[in-house]
């Protein structure tokens, strides 16, 4: 953990700071900051479009009676993504769109479900049983491994 955070606290920002010169210098300052400008105009932008088409989707699956499991990890993910492309940088930006991109997410979706499944636990009354998911991110319950 304390490895996560000097990457995200020292090494990401040096790591923009050098892309932002490097682009500076091969287009121009004024050039850059306009850039930055319309990335993150247009990061809110998507963000505002895809927050909604989750929440839209969250709500329908709920009203559907199932588990908006899918739709929860979207949420999420679209909220990273915007917060990644409102963050100034170009490193940042190309993540952040990752994230907000609907099938570059499903990408980043099936990799978190994959890698976290296991580590899921769903509690209900009177049982308490591991979520997994299916390789499209919906869920499915399957019993914990029994500790012998």
């Amino acid at each position: 953990m304390p490895l996560l955070l000097i990457v995200l606290f020292i090494v990401v920002p040096i790591a923009e700071l050098y892309v932002i010169i490097q682009v500076g210098e091969a287009i121009g300052v004024l050039w850059t900051i306009a850039l930055l400008i319309v990335d993150s105009v247009l990061g809110s932008y998507l963000m505002r479009h895809q927050g909604r088409a989750a929440w839209r989707r969250f709500n329908e699956t709920i009203a559907g009676g199932r588990v908006p499991a899918r739709e929860a990890i979207d949420g999420v993910l679209v909220v990273f993504g915007g917060a990644l492309l409102l963050t100034p940088g170009f490193i940042t930006d190309i993540l952040g769109a990752v994230l907000l991109v609907p099938p570059t997410r499903a990408l980043v979706r099936r990799l978190l479900v994959h890698r976290f499944a296991g580590r899921i636990i769903v509690a209900a009354p009177g049982r308490r049983r591991s979520s997994g998911f299916d390789v499209d991110g919906t869920a499915t319950d399957v019993d914990p491994p029994t500790l012998r």
